[in-house]
């Protein structure tokens, strides 16, 4: 009989353990990071990258290009540590060209990851795009189209006049379509438009970028029945402010999403005080990851997005204490690569940001 409930007991153990595990093996993680001026040392004639060049305002060197290309890799290293394994889906901000993110998959520290990219050439005028890196072992991609930004088809009543809309450009905005432990994803990395100082009317640029999200994800829903979809990005707002929560239907409860809104995780953690930048001394949470209501609300048996640490929030910024400034007048603010027009060797002005999802 005690031999009997010992074979018993190991073999609770060994399927516990055994679930655990095939539960870890379908746990993925998905996140944004903007990487600051990710500039190569070359003269791109169509791009405006003059400040990034040896003899520009930056005096922007071999060494000082190689030194940031260590710092980005040892983040997304150091968020695998953290993990327990490397993001399946990680979307990248301002960076120059498809070639800075050659060398920043090939950097030692995460050439294991096998990282493949996505990216196409933009038309901002500042020279900067977005892409989105993946593991190809757990993503499988489909396809993928970079949206222009345009005023085209848009409900807003825009300040700007006709003429300064045909000549703005911003960053387009990345899909990319594919799957997950079989499941349809569609995932959307945008860089919406900067505040200007607040010029007036450049929040109708950030409300128009939600809604070109918007719209297009409703589109790939009617076309997907039942595909799951996260938009990511430096959003250059908060998730309460219109372009997420009125032109995305950013909801913060759960419960209340259904198929024509989004569940945006970080309104919570910014309502707690939670910050993935800061200016002038306040925090704020632009870099943003929100989810329809296929992932929110789960078929169950199906992946979802999950909750993280004691407090059970749905979002996490990565506020390691070797990106923050450990002393000065930044101090607790995220250490970036220049300051003051100074090249400091830090990482970036915004600290990375992800989601867990997990069937």
């Amino acid at each position: 009989m005690k031999k009997l409930l010992t074979i018993i007991i190991s073999l609770t153990v060994f399927l516990c353990c055994a679930d655990a595990q095939k539960k870890a093996e379908r746990t993925y993680v998905v996140g944004f990071y903007n990487l600051e001026n990710l500039f190569d040392t070359y003269d791109d004639p169509v791009k405006n990258d003059g400040e990034f060049l040896p003899d520009g305002a930056n005096k922007w060197t071999e060494v000082k290009y190689w030194k940031k290309v260590s710092n980005m890799a040892r983040v997304i290293k150091e968020m695998k540590d953290y993990n327990g394994r490397y993001h399946t889906l990680l979307g990248v901000s301002e960076i120059e060209n498809r070639l800075v993110l050659e060398d920043l998959v090939a950097d030692p520290q995460i050439a294991d990851a096998n990282y493949q990219i996505i990216h196409y050439d933009g038309p901002d005028r500042r020279g900067v795009d977005v892409a989105l890196l993946y593991k190809p072992e757990q993503f499988t991609y489909l396809d993928s189209e970079s949206i222009p930004y345009t005023f085209e088809g848009s409900s807003i009543d825009f300040v700007m006049s006709k003429e300064e809309q045909e000549y703005f450009r911003t960053r387009d905005i990345l899909m990319v379509h594919g799957l997950i432990d079989g499941e349809h994803f569609a995932i959307y990395v945008a860089h919406l438009p900067s505040r200007s100082g607040d010029k007036k009317g450049s929040n109708q640029l950030r409300d128009r970028g939600g809604e070109i999200m918007y719209d297009h994800a409703m589109m790939m829903q009617k076309k997907y029945p039942g595909i799951k979809i996260i938009c990511m990005g430096d959003m250059n707002d908060n998730p309460t402010d219109a372009s997420m929560a009125e032109y995305l239907h950013g909801l913060e409860n759960k419960a209340d999403v259904t198929d024509a809104d989004f569940y945006s995780p970080f309104i919570e953690m910014l309502k707690d005080g939670h910050g993935s930048l800061a200016y002038r001394g306040v925090w704020s949470i632009y870099d943003l990851l929100l989810v329809n209501n296929a992932l929110a609300n789960a078929p169950e048996g199906s992946l979802a997005i999950t909750p993280l640490g004691k407090k059970g929030y749905h979002g996490h910024i990565f506020k390691a204490k070797f990106l923050t400034n450990q002393k000065g007048q930044y101090k607790d603010t995220p250490f970036r690569t220049f300051s003051n027009g100074a090249f400091i060797g830090g990482y970036s002005d915004h600290y990375p940001t992800y989601i867990v999802i997990t069937k």
